[in-house]
């Protein structure tokens, strides 16, 4: 057989084992012989000499005690490499999209950059009068939703000193003037899972909701968000903006393979 018609069939054997890997993944708990066989639509004997091989290569582990076979080590670290892996800024592209589709507001996506968080993407809606968001601006932490969300949730010893040198800088309002401040409103977006400005916008006249969203490790890796101009659109915790933002945000927290509590800064 030639290698053009080799690499044309595949690898049957191979084929078969995938399959009963992906049995043994959609039954979401470790299984007995017999089971896997059966989502496997095999002889069971025919399942345990390929289970064997699995077991060898790491991909599958049998407890001793119980007899029942799950993932092994070596597939639970090709999952979590392919979760890295993900295109994170595309889908976070469709999400803003679908978000603006919904609110009819304008929606951006925000990544932690070198110098804090950075607009890379906005989605216009369709009305008269919108907010227009630049692509590649570096947001302030305490002055803007989206800085919020990070400051909440990032390593604190990357945030401290940005939130120290804004407070020494920045003309922040009166109630956001001191550490213990801006602490208990970090500990409140935590608490809430989102952040809005509440007319505290740098920009004056400009109010919005940003959500955090995290990666399979539980870190938050960018922040999806609404913009519109103030007193235009319901930014209250019931409203359906903050209800969209942080329902988009999860979602794409468990596409990313986000489970369980978020990382604590």
């Amino acid at each position: 057989m030639s290698d053009e018609l080799e690499g044309k069939h595949g690898v049957q054997s191979l084929e078969i084992g995938m399959g009963i890997l992906r049995a043994m993944a959609n039954g979401q708990r470790s299984m007995m012989l017999k089971d896997i066989a059966a989502a496997a639509d095999m002889p069971a004997s025919k399942a345990h000499r390929y289970l064997v091989s699995l077991i060898r290569a790491g991909l599958v582990d049998q407890d001793p005690m119980t007899s029942r076979y799950d993932l092994g080590t070596f597939a639970l670290n090709l999952g979590l490499v392919a979760l890295d892996r993900l295109d994170r800024v595309r889908l976070g592209l469709n999400v803003i999209a679908e978000m603006r589709d919904e609110i009819n507001q304008t929606t951006a996506l925000a990544v932690w950059g070198d110098q804090g968080p950075v607009i890379v993407r906005w989605e216009r809606p369709r009305r008269p009068i919108t907010v227009n968001v630049i692509t590649g601006t570096v947001l302030d932490l305490l002055m803007s939703a989206t800085g919020r969300v990070f400051a909440a949730w990032m390593p604190k010893k990357i945030i401290t000193p940005l939130i120290a040198d804004e407070l020494k800088h920045a003309p922040l309002p009166p109630e956001l003037k001191s550490k213990a401040a801006v602490e208990a409103l970090l500990t409140q977006i935590r608490a809430q899972g989102y952040a809005a400005t509440n007319g505290q916008h740098k920009v004056p006249g400009v109010e919005a909701v940003a959500a955090p969203v995290f990666n399979f490790k539980n870190e938050i890796t960018m922040v999806v968000l609404v913009v519109g101009v103030q007193g235009m659109f319901d930014i209250s915790p019931e409203g359906e903006v903050v209800k969209g933002v942080i329902r988009h945000a999860q979602s794409l927290s468990l596409r990313l393979g986000a489970n369980g509590v978020p990382q604590q800064p």
